[in-house]
């Protein structure tokens, strides 16, 4: 999976995605991820990529040419026969969920847009963007952090990125449910302890434990998810 990022702020976008797994994922070469200086296609003196909408209004509007020539420099690197989708992160796209995130990891290049300012002229969004996507009902001040919000849950699903499937099978939301309680050492702190059942060494009786702590802990903090998995959807 190729992942290419189109921003004001590539250092910003490299600092997230160079560590941790995904780090660990691009140095194994099994996950790619580029950033894309919108700048470097400013074509003046300045390197100047906002201007002031028209119609008037507060704050600075990324300007078209720049977004799309830069997204031109992204096409041209990538195969013809790769499938591809550009995705805006923008708070009018649907929200972000896994069964977008499976959707995603499908692609072989993945190409994601970060708005700034005040937003991009909407015949840039028109010329080049697939997809909007949002990570959330909030407004950030850029696109980077939720583009590396979206390269990381996407490359959890890739193959060799984590250690087993079962990392990401099994999880909180991927599952339909909320995550089952987890402990480690030690056995006792500050006068709580572990649950017998997990020291008992009984796969079946744990598993069925897991099982029903899961359903309690969706019905306790997310009935939303719990009603949507009663109901299979």
């Amino acid at each position: 999976m190729n992942f290419h990022i189109m921003t004001l702020f590539p250092a910003m976008v490299e600092a997230v995605c160079s560590e941790s797994i995904i780090g660990r994922a691009r140095e194994a070469g099994i996950i790619s991820v580029r950033e894309y200086d919108i700048r470097d296609h400013a074509n003046n003196k300045h390197n100047k990529v906002d201007d002031t909408p028209y119609g008037g209004g507060m704050g600075m509007l990324m300007a078209a040419p720049p977004v799309c020539e830069c997204f031109d420099e992204v096409v041209a690197g990538i195969p013809e026969d790769h499938s591809r989708l550009t995705v805006y992160m923008s708070p009018k796209g649907k929200i972000l969920d896994h069964e977008t995130v499976k959707r995603l990891s499908g692609y072989d290049d993945l190409i994601i847009l970060c708005g700034h300012y005040e937003g991009i002229d909407e015949r840039a969004i028109e010329e080049i963007v697939d997809e909007q996507i949002s990570i959330g009902d909030y407004v950030l001040t850029g696109g980077e952090l939720p583009a590396c919000i979206l390269v990381d849950c996407v490359s959890r699903l890739i193959p060799g990125v984590l250690a087993d499937s079962v990392c990401y099978e099994d999880e909180s939301i991927a599952s339909g449910l909320l995550e089952y309680p987890q402990y480690t050492r030690p056995y006792r702190y500050r006068g709580k302890t572990v649950p017998d059942v997990l020291l008992s060494g009984h796969h079946e009786n744990v598993a069925k434990w897991r099982a029903e702590q899961a359903l309690k802990m969706t019905e306790k903090y997310r009935p939303d998810l719990l009603e949507k998995y009663k109901n299979g959807d």
